[in-house]
């Protein structure tokens, strides 16, 4: 009986977390305009192409010097990325550098903290899908303690955030995501309380 009402009571706190971080992926968008920045960084994955347009759209406004477009495809051109972001080319040739080497969110938060330390930046605005952008932020964090990064979500045609529950895929992306976003969270945690992090 305790071990039932204990499940219970695990499933009922992940239930209400689920429904706290939806919350927080619907409230997040439309996203205000950023503080101006040194460096912008848009993150491929579903959705790549609105992630990709609003970070030249932060670019073109002068927001920041200079654009990341980090884990594209190594089969795609430069010429293709920028015919995606639709951006000016005079802006694109000078100012937006591609990534080819990150495969996951993880990859995303090395390749952005290497582009970060050869450029010099340590402020960055993070462009990435609302229901990503929780979890890529803790990586990032991760990856770059120092620089002070800027959330940027878009909301995506792949996802609707404001009624995630209604569809299956969209329901299973955001369990999906909220359950990564937990194992991230965890592995912080630990990794806080480690004998490194207490010197």
């Amino acid at each position: 009986m305790k071990t039932l009402a204990a499940l219970l009571l695990m499933v009922t706190i992940w239930a209400v977390g689920l429904v706290t971080f939806a919350d927080r992926v619907e409230r997040s968008t439309p996203s205000p305009q950023p503080a101006t920045a040194e460096g912008v960084v848009a993150l491929t994955g579903i959705g790549s192409n609105e992630r990709i347009g609003a970070g030249v759209a932060l670019l073109e406004a002068g927001l920041a010097k200079r654009m990341l477009v980090s884990g594209v495809n190594r089969e795609a051109s430069r010429e293709d990325i920028r015919t995606v972001s639709k951006a000016a080319r005079r802006i694109y040739d000078c100012c937006v550098d591609l990534g080819f080497t990150a495969a996951d969110t993880i990859g995303n938060a090395r390749e952005t903290a290497e582009w970060a330390r050869a450029m010099r930046y340590d402020k960055l605005i993070v462009v990435t899908a609302d229901y990503h952008m929780p979890r890529a932020m803790l990586e990032l964090r991760s990856a770059m303690p120092q620089a002070r990064l800027q959330a940027y979500p878009v909301a995506t045609s792949v996802f609707n955030a404001h009624g995630w529950w209604r569809s299956s895929k969209s329901a299973r992306l955001m369990i999906v995501e909220y359950s990564k976003y937990l194992a991230i969270l965890a592995r912080e945690t630990v990794r806080a309380l480690g004998p490194t992090a207490k010197g």
